[in-house]
C-alpha cells in the first residue's frame, strides 16, 4: 500500500456471446420482467409469517391467495439427461454464470433446472435470498461437491470443512473460526518485484514510468505465496526470477482441479471411476498432486516446530516465529492430525485463484477508470500516512478502497453460487417450496440486476459509502440482508458455501 505502481495492465478478456433468437428453454413462456414478491413460509396452503401490506407484493395465479405447487415453478426442462447433454453441445459448464444470467431473463426471478443428477431451485432477488437464509436452520446445509467427497473416499483420506454439513461441520467450522489476514511481508514484496520490473522494462509516457503486463502469471503466484505464508508460516520463493516448478506444477492442478469439477458435479463419479473416465482421471490426478504438494508443505512444517520445540523458549519472545494456521492448529489441538492435513489442503487449493482471479479484475477495471483509480490511490496514501503503520486503521480509513473490492465480487463473483436446504417448507415468489429443496443463490445475475443495483454495469466503488445510492434497493424489504455479503462469503455461514469457479470460466466476459 506504501508504494504505488503506475502499471498499465492488460486483461485479455473476449466479447460475451449473445443469446442467439432460438429459444432453448422449455416449460414455460418467457417472462421479460422481475417483480419483487414477498417470501414467507408454508401454512394448510397459504403464507403465514408475513406482514398483510407485505404480502399483496406477491403474485397470484387462480384462486386469490392461493400459493403454487412447486411443480408450477418455471423450468428449463424436465429431463435432467436432455438438459445434461445441453450443457456439453453447448459448452455450459464453462459459461454457467452467463446460462443463469439468459435463463432468468427468460423465464423470472426463479427457474427450476434438472441438470443430469443435480436438480436445484435457483432465486436472485434479495428478498428471496433472505428467506431462504432464515429457514437454513443451525446447520446449515450446503450442496456437497460429490467429486470432491468421492476423490476422498476412494483416497482413504479425511474430509475438511468444505465437504462436511451438520454438527461436524460446525465443530470444525469454530475450531477454524479465527480471521486470517493477508500476509504484509508478502504484498511488500510483490510490489517491489513489479517496481524493479516496471524500471527495468516500462518506458517513459509524460514523464511516468509505465509498463504493459498480463498480471495473470505474476498474480497466480503472488496468491500461492501468500496462501502458503499464511498457512505454513514460510515463504517459497516464487517472486525470484525462476520460481519453482514444483510450485507451477500445483497451480496447474489447481487449475485442472477446478476445470474438471463443473461437469462433474452433474454426473455419478462411482460410475466415471468404474469405467475408468478421462475427465475423472483427470480430475483425480489433479486432487493428487494438491495433496501431495500440502503433504510436503506440513510435514516440513511439523519437523520445523518439533525443531523449535526441542530448542526451548530461551530465545524469548524476539525468537518466536510465526508458525501459520498449521501451527496455531498443531499448538491448540483440537483437530487430528488428519483433519489439520485435510482442512488445511482445502484451504490451499481454495485460496488461490479465489484470490488471483479478483486481483486481476481489480486492475483491470481500474485500469480502465482511471479516475477512480485516482481517487482509490490518493485516499489509500492519506490513510496510510495517517495509520502510523497499522494496516487496520489504514484499512478503516479508505472506505473506497473496500468499496473497490465489493464491486469487483459484485461484477466478478468468486463463486457461481451459494447453496442451502431449507429445514422447513418455505414460500418464493409465492411458489412452495418443499423443505430439504436444494435452492441456490446465483451470484452473477443477482450483482448485475438492474431490479439489485442502480446502473449495474456500471463500476462505482463510491456506491458502498455512506449514502450507498445504488445498493439502497438490494437491501429494501430484505430485513437488513445485504447481498453483497455472499459474494464476500459472509452471507453464507462457511466459505465453502462458494461453487468456485476457475478462471477460464470468465473468458467470455
Amino acid at each position: 500500500m506504501r508504494s504505488m505502481l503506475n502499471i498499465r495492465v492488460t486483461v485479455c478478456v473476449g466479447a460475451q456471446q449473445t443469446c442467439g433468437s432460438r429459444n432453448l428453454l422449455c416449460g414455460v413462456a418467457p417472462r421479460r420482467a422481475f417483480s419483487m414478491a414477498a417470501a414467507g413460509t408454508v401454512a394448510h396452503g397459504k403464507l403465514e409469517g408475513r406482514k398483510a401490506a407485505e404480502s399483496t407484493g406477491v403474485r397470484k395465479k387462480g384462486v386469490e391467495g392461493r400459493v403454487r405447487s412447486f411443480e408450477e415453478i418455471p423450468h428449463t426442462g424436465r429431463s435432467g439427461w436432455v438438459n445434461l447433454v445441453k450443457f456439453w453441445r453447448e459448452d455450459r459448464f464453462r459459461h454457467l454464470h452467463l446460462h443463469m444470467e439468459r435463463t432468468f431473463k427468460a423465464l423470472g426471478p426463479i427457474y427450476r433446472e434438472h441438470v443430469g443428477t443435480q436438480s436445484s431451485v435457483n432465486i436472485i432477488l434479495p428478498l428471496d435470498i433472505a428467506e431462504l437464509f432464515r429457514s437454513e436452520g443451525l446447520h446449515p446445509r450446503r450442496m456437497t461437491l460429490q467429486p470432491w467427497a468421492t476423490h476422498r473416499e476412494t483416497r482413504q483420506l479425511s474430509k475438511g470443512v468444505f465437504l462436511k454439513n451438520g454438527e461436524e461441520w460446525r465443530a470444525d467450522r469454530l475450531i477454524l473460526n479465527r480471521e486470517v489476514m493477508m500476509s504484509a511481508p508478502v504484498a511488500r514484496d510483490f510490489s517491489r518485484m513489479l517496481q524493479v520490473r516496471v524500471g527495468k522494462e516500462g518506458r517513459v509516457e509524460g514523464g511516468k514510468r509505465s509498463l504493459t503486463v498480463d498480471p495473470s502469471p505474476d498474480l497466480f503466484r503472488f496468491a500461492l505465496e501468500a496462501s502458503c505464508h499464511v498457512l505454513y508460516g514460510e515463504r517459497i520463493g516464487l517472486f525470484s526470477s525462476s520460481p519453482s516448478l514444483e510450485s507451477q506444477k500445483f497451480i496447474w492442478a489447481v487449475e485442472r482441479m477446478l476445470a474438471t469439477t463443473p461437469p462433474l458435479l452433474y454426473l455419478p463419479p462411482r460410475l466415471l471411476l468404474r469405467i475408468g473416465a478421462p475427465l475423472w482421471t483427470q480430475h483425480a490426478n489433479a486432487w493428487d498432486h494438491i495433496f501431495s504438494h500440502a503433504e510436503a508443505r506440513i510435514q516440513k512444517g511439523y519437523r520445523r516446530m518439533s525443531s523449535s520445540q526441542a530448542q526451548g523458549s530461551g530465545a524469548g519472545a524476539a525468537g518466536i516465529r510465526y508458525t501459520g494456521v498449521l501451527g496455531q492448529l498443531m499448538e491448540k489441538g483440537q483437530l487430528s492430525l488428519d483433519l489439520i492435513k485435510a482442512n488445511i489442503t482445502e484451504l490451499m487449493a481454495g485460496g488461490v485463484d479465489t484470490t488471483a482471479v479478483p486481483l486481476q479484475f481489480a486492475l483491470f477495471e481500474l485500469g480502465r477508470n482511471p479516475e477512480v483509480q485516482e481517487r482509490v490511490r490518493q485516499q489509500v496514501r492519506l490513510s496510510c500516512a495517517q495509520a502510523g503503520g497499522d494496516p487496520q486503521k489504514a484499512l478503516q480509513g479508505a472506505p473506497l478502497l473496500k468499496g473497490t473490492i465489493k464491486e469487483i465480487l459484485r461484477l466478478y463473483p468468486v463463486g457461481t453460487t451459494v447453496q442451502r436446504y431449507p429445514i422447513k417448507d418455505i414460500v418464493i415468489q409465492n411458489y412452495h417450496i418443499p423443505a430439504g429443496t436444494m435452492v441456490q443463490a446465483c451470484l452473477y445475475p443477482l450483482g448485475r440486476s438492474a431490479d439489485v443495483f442502480e446502473d449495474p454495469l456500471r463500476f462505482d466503488p463510491g456506491r458502498w459509502g455512506s449514502n450507498r445510492e445504488g445498493g439502497q434497493r438490494a437491501e429494501q424489504g430484505a430485513g437488513g440482508f445485504a447481498p453483497w455479503h455472499l459474494a464476500l462469503g459472509r452471507g453464507s455461514v462457511s466459505g465453502g458455501g462458494l461453487l468456485r469457479t476457475r478462471c477460464s470460466s470468465y473468458s467470455c466476459m
